[in-house]
């Protein structure tokens, strides 16, 4: 009896993806490696390992990522200042080449033919998922589910039906709630009252990392952080990794309504879309390193580095990680940082970010 091929399955536990392992199963009778790439994603990992065994996948891997996300991806448009379209700072953006790259990891260790996303035919993901796959491994097949002439589901209706149907009873309901993505970084809305761009953002019912800015402390706070070589390297005088770094900032400028943006931006693939991104971390992080970088670069080098961020973010944005250029910009921005070394101060109040000094 032949041996069955295997599939690598981009997994987050959501209802799309427990739902593709037994149709990925039905359909074209592989074995079914489930792979979470945890970059920071918190208590949504909980459960994964007995929803996707119920579901039918041979293997289950959660794989920690969360340092390497930071410190490879995140900290390179943190020092180019990359942001899109005046708003976005990437958060989404800049996790998926790290997940393609560990997914790609797997594929190889398991002896996979096959890597599949259950990103739908409507967004960016696809894009970047892809584009990362092929660039690290242009022999796999990849199968997007959404896009696939086999795949008749178009409601989670239609999905729960066809769990159930498998004799999977999942914890998802069919009712309305907003479409997220979250890691350390960020985490985005879509979906409800946002599809109308004439509706204010429900705040009090959305917002997961922090509170509004109505709602932040009638009393500042001050905060402080050093780095060196463009690096950021303590909060408060705490010396620290990156990650717990962003944990920390997420913290503080959750508290004082820092980093909520409304944004229509353009996809890629020609729509566009609304959302309410939550950068709490982020948004200090990018100010504190411009606040310090502003006393360092000077005044042509500063100004080709804001054109060489806005061409990284479009990159970064694109899906276009794995690139001679994305390489050839954040070789131009780290020339830039040798002597972004030295302490910020500011002040944090509601949604603000207030200067108060740097060395």
């Amino acid at each position: 009896m032949a041996k069955k091929e295997k599939v690598v399955l981009a997994y987050s536990g959501g209802l799309d993806t427990t739902v593709i392992i037994p149709w990925l199963k039905e359909n074209y009778n592989y074995d079914v490696i489930c792979v979470c790439v945890d970059c920071g994603q918190g208590n949504e990992l909980d459960g994964l390992e007995e929803r996707a065994r119920l579901s039918g996948a041979t293997k289950l891997y959660i794989e920690d990522v969360t340092d390497e996300f930071c410190e490879e991806y995140v900290l390179p448009c943190v020092q180019a200042h990359a942001v899109y379209e005046n708003k976005y700072l990437l958060g989404t953006s800049m996790a998926r080449p790290v997940i393609a790259k560990r997914l790609v990891e797997i594929a190889r260790k398991e002896g996979a033919t096959a890597i599949c996303h259950g990103a739908t035919g409507k967004g960016n993901d696809q894009i970047r998922f892809e584009l990362g796959i092929k660039a690290l491994a242009p022999d796999l097949r990849i199968i997007a589910a959404w896009r696939d002439p086999k795949w008749t589901m178009n409601s989670r209706e239609e999905e729960i039906a066809y769990a159930r149907k498998h004799g999977i009873h999942l914890p998802f309901s069919a009712s309305n709630s907003y479409s997220r993505d979250r890691n350390l970084w960020h985490i985005s809305h879509e979906g409800l009252e946002l599809e109308d761009p004439a509706a204010e953002p429900n705040y009090n019912k959305l917002l997961a990392l922090g509170v509004s800015p109505e709602k932040a402390p009638a009393k500042g706070e001050y905060v402080t952080m050093s780095f060196e070589k463009g690096v950021p390297v303590s909060v408060n005088g705490t010396k620290m990794k990156l990650a717990d770094i962003i944990k920390t900032l997420n913290v503080l400028g959750g508290k004082h309504g820092i980093g909520i943006i409304d944004i229509v931006e353009n996809r890629v693939v020609g729509m566009k879309s609304r959302g309410v991104y939550e950068t709490p971390g982020g948004t200090i992080l990018y100010a504190a390193h411009e606040q310090l970088e502003e006393l360092i670069l000077d005044r042509e080098t500063m100004r080709i580095k804001k054109k060489m961020g806005e061409e990284l973010a479009q990159t970064v944005y694109e899906g276009k990680w794995f690139t001679p250029l994305r390489e050839a910009i954040c070789a131009f921005i780290t020339s830039t940082q040798q002597y972004v070394t030295g302490p910020v101060k500011f002040k944090l109040y509601k949604g603000n970010i207030i200067k108060a000094g740097e060395e």
